[in-house]
């Protein structure tokens, strides 16, 4: 397995990151240490995650998910191995949210201790906040770089507009974004590609990209709408049910086929081919989930399964 250089930063990662959203959710503790422990013992490193995983569960707060990797990285003693993604900024309480010098640093304070470590290897803004200047906000990422508690900066579903802006930015003091989260996979193409890729490509952005499976509906496990009755992902997985995502599936089970490979796979490995995209994220709730979509960085699609996949 070939390491990707992540953007502009000095970390060098595995081409699939696990995907962290999970843990204290659709996965417990324990199948939670049994998947990182998995993942890691496989040659893979970088993890992601959020503050707001899992506030939108009933009952739940938010930070379930770092509380559980922070976790994990300690009783196995595995910090250094880890490349550690977080995001923060989304409403956690009255009053916690934003991406302000008043906040921001209060959240990384929250998620450095719930992670039980001293340092965030990239630090994502979760969304634009459009109540604080993006030159307040980078000079709030590098006064938390400047003290040790972050390494890099990045941005996640930022606009073609937010992100253009925050990368023109250029003032003393301000920390550059050097890694981007965009929505994207082969069945949610239109929020990247174009001006947000360019950006990107021309700036040299480390790309690590989210819903790579579309919330499951890439996997080919939903065919129809009442396949989604009582998953925890119904909702958003129901978006692709459309004649574009049916034929997709049944591109990718063709091109599936000629591999022996399962429909996850071709997905990931689509995305992994794309040469703007360092790494999709991907996450799994069973040790058979990860052995699949591990697997992925095994799959070399060739020119005619792009065609193919072209839908």
């Amino acid at each position: 397995m070939q390491f990707r250089k992540l953007g502009g930063t000095d970390l060098n990662i595995a081409p699939l990151v696990l995907g962290g959203n999970v843990f204290g959710w659709t996965a417990d503790k324990d199948t939670s240490f049994a998947i990182l422990d998995a993942f890691l013992d496989a040659g893979f490193n970088a993890i992601d995650t959020a503050d707001a995983y899992s506030i939108f569960v009933p009952g739940h707060k938010g930070g379930e998910s770092e509380i559980v990797l922070g976790a994990w990285m300690k009783d196995r003693g595995v910090r250094e191995k880890v490349v550690l993604i977080t995001k923060g900024g989304l409403p956690m309480g009255e009053e916690l949210k934003g991406l302000g010098h008043d906040y921001l640093p209060r959240a990384c304070e929250a998620s450095l201790k719930r992670l039980q470590t001293d340092h965030i290897d990239v630090y994502f803004a979760h969304k634009a906040d459009p109540g604080v200047p993006v030159e307040a906000t980078l000079e709030t990422f590098q006064a938390l770089i400047d003290a040790g508690k972050v390494r890099f900066a990045g941005a996640s579903n930022y606009t073609a507009q937010e992100l253009g802006e925050a990368l023109d930015v250029t003032g003393v003091g301000c920390a550059p974004y050097t890694v981007f989260q965009p929505h994207y996979n082969l069945a949610s193409r239109s929020e990247y590609e174009g001006i947000p890729e360019e950006l990107c490509i021309k700036h040299g952005l480390g790309v690590i990209s989210y819903f790579s499976l579309a919330a499951g509906f890439l996997t080919g496990k939903y065919r129809k709408k009442e396949d989604l009755e009582g998953r925890a992902r119904r909702s958003s997985a129901a978006a692709y049910f459309s004649e574009r995502g049916l034929k997709l599936l049944d591109a990718l089970d063709a091109v599936a086929a000629r591999h022996g490979a399962t429909p996850a796979q071709v997905a990931l490995a689509w995305l992994m081919a794309r040469p703007s995209v360092t790494a999709p994220i991907a996450s799994a709730t069973s040790l058979k989930q990860l052995s699949d979509i591990l697997k992925s960085v095994e799959l070399n699609l060739t020119p005619e399964d792009l065609v193919t996949l072209e839908i």
